[in-house]
């Protein structure tokens, strides 16, 4: 990177023509939910990470996965074994309601014991979820911080719950809390922690999620390029029969979260992308658009989408902008998103660590030439995808 009177090209370097387009970061989703469950199975060609990739997400961070699946999976990325963004997870949740998977903490030798093993398995991050007394969370934290991993949590859209996490010291807080407007008592007590917000817009707590809106305004269900690389049923079964609702139900909904955001944001709090895995890869762009339908500007708004979720996973020294040094994770858009905040989608070539794709057919390019190979549903009209909600439908109800 760098001028091109300074910068040497070596003489068998892959051209690739930018001329009028735009390049930017790749797109760091923070809490971003891909399908890594597979009830024991993992598939060396998982269709949700090329639909990821595909839209210009190089980095995925799954706060609630199969330790099994998810780090399997994120070993067999770094090995070159599968194609994929970069993937980071919490593994199995530290879920602190009675169920058949609770984490019992009472002490902080139980929040240790828990922490070491979540490590153990490969995870950087733990998810300290609906842990229902302070002190419980509090042994998380202090447990993480000595093993030095990062806690997300998650309050079951509690008010009193979430205001309490940040003043805990975890490292974000993820899903928008359930009170719209903001007032200046939790933009003053936010902004003097380190706390990020992950307010997921998409699945929005306090009104219609924001995927509706999308639902709504577009034909998702004719998106060409989406339709390559996410099954058909999956696209048809949630876009088709859609909610129509008047435009004040999202004014008043997650467009009022947004403007919430966009307060913390100006008040100094970092504000990051999370599209929950409602729809890989063209819902993390939603999720940015929403940010821009709350008052950030298109760099703001960029921002949360880059640089803000580098930091939170502790990585801005590798990921999160172009400079020279960093990892080479890359996105070369038709058109810039500074002009338009929705030509963020229009993403020709994705670069993930140096390896680079043309989104049109995910097929490799570049120094190394490999054509992506059909998706189950190209062979057989009878072999599904697998499908993220579908599992959560059979496996919990507990808003995951």
């Amino acid at each position: 990177m760098g001028p091109t009177s300074s910068v040497e090209v070596p003489r068998n370097a892959y051209v690739v023509d930018a001329t009028g387009k735009t390049i930017m970061p790749g797109i760091i989703d923070v809490h971003a939910h891909t399908s890594s469950f597979g009830f024991g199975l993992m598939p060396q060609k998982h269709w949700p990470f090329y639909a990821n990739l595909a839209y210009g997400v190089t980095t995925a961070h799954d706060p609630s996965a199969n330790s099994q699946t998810v780090f399997g999976m994120a070993e067999m990325i770094r090995a070159g074994e599968m194609v994929g963004p970069r993937l980071f997870s919490t593994g199995i949740i530290l879920y602190g309601a009675d169920g058949d998977f609770k984490a019992v903490i009472n002490s902080l030798d139980d929040a240790r014991s828990a922490i070491r093993r979540t490590k153990a398995f490969g995870a950087f991050s733990v998810k300290s979820y609906n842990q229902p007394r302070r002190d419980q969370r509090q042994q998380v934290i202090q447990a993480a911080r000595e093993y030095e991993m990062l806690v997300v949590p998650e309050g079951g859209s509690t008010f009193f719950h979430n205001m309490s996490m940040i003043m805990d010291g975890h490292t974000t807080i993820e899903h928008n809390i359930p009170v719209a407007p903001l007032y200046k008592d939790v933009i003053e007590l936010w902004s003097h922690s380190k706390t990020h917000y992950v307010p997921t817009l998409i699945v929005n707590y306090g009104g219609l999620n924001g995927e509706y809106f999308f639902y709504q305004r577009d034909n998702v269900w004719e998106n060409e390029k989406q339709l390559k690389y996410y099954p058909r049923g999956a696209i048809d079964s949630r876009s088709r029969h859609r909610t129509m609702v008047p435009d004040e139900e999202y004014e008043n909904g997650h467009i009022l979260v947004a403007q919430g955001a966009k307060k913390l944001s100006d008040a100094g709090v970092k504000v990051n992308l999370g599209a929950h895995g409602q729809l890989q890869g063209l819902g993390a762009h939603w999720e940015l658009w929403m940010m821009g339908q709350g008052g950030m500007t298109n760099m703001e708004a960029l921002k949360t989408a880059t640089i803000n979720g580098a930091i939170m996973l502790g990585m801005e020294d590798q990921i999160g902008t172009l400079e020279v040094g960093k990892l080479a994770d890359l996105i070369v858009l038709d058109k810039n998103p500074l002009d338009d905040l929705e030509n963020s989608e229009t993403v020709r070539y994705t670069m993930v660590n140096g390896r680079l794709y043309d989104t049109e057919t995910m097929n490799e390019i570049g120094n190394t030439e490999k054509e992506r190979s059909k998706f189950p549903w190209e062979i057989s009209p009878y072999s599904p995808g697998f499908d993220w909600h579908e599992v959560m439908d059979v496996h919990c109800s507990c808003g995951e």
